[in-house]
């Protein structure tokens, strides 16, 4: 090989990591744009999703003829594609609710959004509505028997009724709905200091119903 050659590819392997968003796929990317967009305990409209990613990889999702014009279609497309668990089940959510990451998107995201060599990485802060509702379920859970149970070290003769209680969900929150629900508690409260532990561990008894 020749010295033209090999600094050729040498360049071309250079500007595959220093480009901004050339790393990520279109559904990693969305999934990213809910995550700065604070969809780990919120959902997020669909159009949000399409002005942040556009900002995250300009000119990605955005149509040929037009290209100052984001496709929303695309956007919808990969928002759809990030729900499916063969490709890795990064989002729950429709286009009328809005989207919020799964657990494995938020793993992901927060694994990989330094990756993005982008001006503004800032994540969307929480709202007083948000923070209100967060110290409001913490308040509620702290004084529950499954918490009372899990400080005396009594976690294992926690009841399914009383993880239930827990989350605030019973047998007619069931399938998906009850998926959402663990989620956006999961998501809020995975890494709290004081409920991290029992929320990850109940929620594995009471997922499936």
């Amino acid at each position: 090989m020749n010295f033209k050659k090999t600094e050729n590819i040498l360049k071309l392997k250079n500007n595959r990591h220093s480009n901004d968003s050339a790393i990520f796929s279109n559904i990693e990317l969305v999934t990213i744009a809910v995550y700065l967009l604070g969809g780990d305990s919120k959902y997020i409209d669909t159009e949000d999703i399409a002005i942040k990613v556009n900002e995250l990889a300009p000119g990605r999702f955005t149509w040929r003829k037009y290209p100052d014009q984001i496709n929303i279609d695309n956007v919808r497309k990969r928002l759809s594609d990030a729900k499916n668990p063969q490709k890795g089940e990064y989002l729950l959510g429709s286009f009328k609710q809005g989207w919020i990451l799964s657990k494995m998107g938020l793993k992901f995201s927060r694994k990989r959004v330094k990756d993005l060599k982008v001006a503004n990485l800032e994540r969307t802060p929480l709202t007083r509505k948000e923070i209100v509702w967060r110290n409001r379920e913490k308040t509620r859970m702290l004084p529950s028997k499954a918490y009372e149970k899990y400080t005396t070290n009594k976690i294992k003769s926690i009841t399914p009724q009383e993880a239930e209680s827990f989350f605030r969900i019973d047998d007619y929150i069931t399938g998906k709905a009850r998926e959402r629900k663990l989620t956006l508690i999961d998501n809020s409260f995975g890494s709290d200091r004081d409920l991290g532990k029992l929320v990850k561990k109940l929620a594995k008894k009471v997922k499936r119903k």
